[in-house]
Formats: C-alpha cells, sequence, structure tokens
C-alpha cells in the first residue's frame, strides 16, 4: 500500500509542476549580475510626462503610467535602458493567453539580460489586467531587463514580483500580440515585437 501511495505522488510532482511553472513569470537560472546602484527616481510625479513610457506594438501605440512611488529603482533603470534604445525591436518571447506577455530580452530566448540586476521593490499593488511588472529568477534581486503585462488578473503574483507600471491607453493593442503555447507561452514561428519605445517627456521636449 504505502509503495503503491509513493508511486502515485511520484507521478503527480511533475504533473503538478507542468500546469503551475507556466503561471509563474520567471528567467531561467543565470550567472549573478551586478546589482543596480541607482540611486532611485526621484520625480515621483504621475502627472508628469516623464513617467509616461509609449511603446510602439505592430497594431499601433501603448501608453504607460510609470509608478516610481511604487518602484523608484526599477523605474529609473527602465527609463535609461529605453533612452540606450534597448528594447526597440524586442520580441514578446513569451506570451500566455489569460495570463500576460513578456518581453524585453535581447537574446529573445528568455534567458538574456543587461548583467545589471535590480533589488527587489515588492508592494501590496494588485496584479490586475494592464499591470507591468519585471520577470525574475528563482532570487528576489534578479530582475534585470525582462517585463511583463497582464492580460488579466493574478493575485498569486502580488508581493512576488515588482510593479512598476501599468497601461493606461492602447491595451487593445497589447491584447493583440501573437500568443503562444497555454502552458508555456512559447511562441510557434516569428513573435510580435516592441517597435520603438520612448519617454512621453523626451518626445515633448524634441517637439
Amino acid at each position: 500500500m504505502r509503495i503503491a501511495i509513493l508511486v502515485i505522488v511520484v507521478l503527480l510532482i511533475p504533473a503538478t509542476l507542468w500546469l503551475l511553472l507556466g503561471k509563474y513569470i520567471t528567467t531561467p537560472p543565470q550567472m549573478a549580475g551586478t546589482l543596480y546602484q541607482g540611486a532611485g527616481e526621484t520625480n515621483l510625479d504621475l502627472q508628469s510626462p516623464d513617467n509616461v513610457l509609449l511603446m510602439d506594438v505592430p497594431t499601433g501605440r501603448v501608453v504607460i503610467q510609470m509608478r516610481p512611488d511604487l518602484a523608484p529603482k526599477h523605474v529609473q533603470r527602465i527609463k535609461e535602458l529605453v533612452r540606450a534604445g534597448h528594447y526597440d525591436g524586442l520580441s514578446f518571447h513569451r506570451v500566455i493567453d489569460g495570463f500576460m506577455a513578456q518581453g524585453g530580452d535581447p537574446s529573445g530566448t528568455g534567458q538574456g539580460g543587461t548583467g545589471i540586476t535590480l533589488p527587489a521593490e515588492f508592494s501590496t499593488e494588485p496584479f490586475v489586467r494592464g499591470v507591468v511588472g519585471m520577470a525574475r529568477a528563482q532570487s528576489e534581486d534578479s530582475a534585470d531587463s525582462q517585463f511583463f503585462i497582464m492580460l488579466d488578473e493574478a493575485s498569486w503574483l502580488r508581493g512576488k514580483y515588482t510593479v512598476w507600471g501599468s497601461v493606461v491607453e492602447g491595451m487593445a493593442h497589447i491584447d493583440a500580440i501573437k500568443k503562444g503555447d497555454e502552458r508555456t507561452g512559447k511562441i510557434d514561428g516569428e513573435p510580435d515585437k516592441m517597435l520603438k519605445l520612448t519617454i512621453k517627456g523626451d518626445v515633448a521636449e524634441t517637439n
């Protein structure tokens, strides 16, 4: 009887992991990067165009309200990467219908980044549709450049991943991003890409 129960448990563990792993936003284990040393964004005015991110995707423009009040270091780092052109042309390499769309990996495999990791800035902000969070590996302080946009609510992510923004316009364009495997999110064929990311304040200054 005990042997039978043990066999059942052994068989159930892989099946349970198979179902659960697709519902977390992770990056594979990587070599430890250098921890980001920025002091954090000091402009906490959510009405400031400097805290608005413009993301152009194949079907149109997405407007993201960044949240330096929740994650000042993440917002500061995102701004640095955007201004350096890091995200331009990168793919949404992992997209699970009804869950989230993940991108920001320069390798396009889900295993890449910049080599600079961010200290966790977890909050009680709920992970609802349109929220933008940072992907990470097992370590809480392992977020790099990959982020995800929620397609629906996922309460189990709350307090486990950093929220740094939310979509305020153009969510339909995120909904239109090519979906991947229902469990892993892996895209079959060519994935959709972020065409260009800009800070609204930078655009205003040049006009």
